[in-house]
Parts: C-alpha cells; structure tokens; sequence
C-alpha cells in the first residue's frame, strides 16, 4: 500500500493493496482492495464519513479537487477522473483539448459499478447513478441518472424524500 500526505479520520479501513496519497478521508470510511484515490498537494482529495470506496474503483484528483461527501456508496470499478484528454500527444491536444474540472459528489448518493465520472460534474445528495453510466455533466438533489451518456432518469418523489428524512 502506498501511503503519502493523508489524513485519516477515526475507524478507517483502508485494505493493504489500496494506494492513497494527497487525500483527507473521514470518519468510518472504508477502502476496498485494489482501489487507487489520489489528489495533489495543491488538490487534497477529500471523501467524507462513513463512505464506501468499492474494489478496483479509481478516483483521480490530481488535476482538480474532488469532494465526496458523507455516506457515499461507491460499487466496484467506478472512474472518478477531474483531468482527461490525449496528454501524451501535443498534436490531438491542439484539437480535442484537455478536460479538466472539479468533481463533487454529495452526500447519500450511491453511484452503481463500472460508473465514469468526468471532470468538472456535480452530482447532488441522495442521488444514484446507474450501473455502467457515463456521466459528463452535473445533476441535481435527489436525480435518479443511468446511461451513456448519463441523463435524469427521474426524481425522487416526495414521498420517497420524506422517508429518506425521516427519523427512524
């Protein structure tokens, strides 16, 4: 496990073939197996209490800060990436650019498996993302999204937002 300038809240569980670096993770979070989370020392990723980071899931926050909120269910082989373009040809950059954008995922939203977030995307609280999404631009509070790319789905009903508020 690669470790560097983190800060770790209480009863972290971070698994041994995880990498972390320029990151601050809260309380009761857990990070699953072969999961890579990176931001800079200029971009200190954060990812708040009691969140779930699923297995082989990358979240990529060196070129724009990312924030994850409280409660956030993260399903196996998700991409969070604030940077994305063909860095490594000068050319194709010349007509396709390079993305790049700050990502915030709020709180009690659950994005489904092999899900991409792209840079500069807002995706509100108590949101889902379906299965198998791309999602390349930002969605309310309470936004039922899925697809390629991601569109509203629907909404919560009121309903469905009083039970998510009550006190149980």
């Amino acid at each position: 496990m690669h470790i560097s300038n983190i800060q770790l809240g209480k009863n972290v569980q971070i698994e041994i073939d995880a990498n972390v670096n320029n990151i601050k993770i809260g309380d009761n979070t857990r990070i699953a197996n072969r999961v890579k989370i990176f931001g800079s020392e200029k971009n200190i990723l954060e990812i708040g209490k009691n969140s779930y980071v699923g297995m082989n899931s990358l979240i990529e926050g060196f070129n724009s800060k990312v924030v994850i909120g409280d409660h956030v269910s993260i399903a196996p082989n998700v991409s969070i990436i604030s940077g994305s373009g063909p860095n490594a040809s000068p050319p194709m950059q010349k007509v396709f650019g390079n993305a790049r954008g700050a990502i915030t995922i709020g709180d009690h939203t659950w994005i489904g498996g092999n899900s991409v977030i792209m840079p500069a995307v807002t995706i509100g609280n108590y949101c889902m993302v379906a299965a198998g999404s791309f999602v390349n631009k930002s969605f309310p509070d309470y936004s039922i999204v899925g697809g390629t790319p991601a569109k509203l789905i629907r909404t919560l009903t009121p309903s469905e937002i009083e039970i998510l508020h009550s006190n149980d």
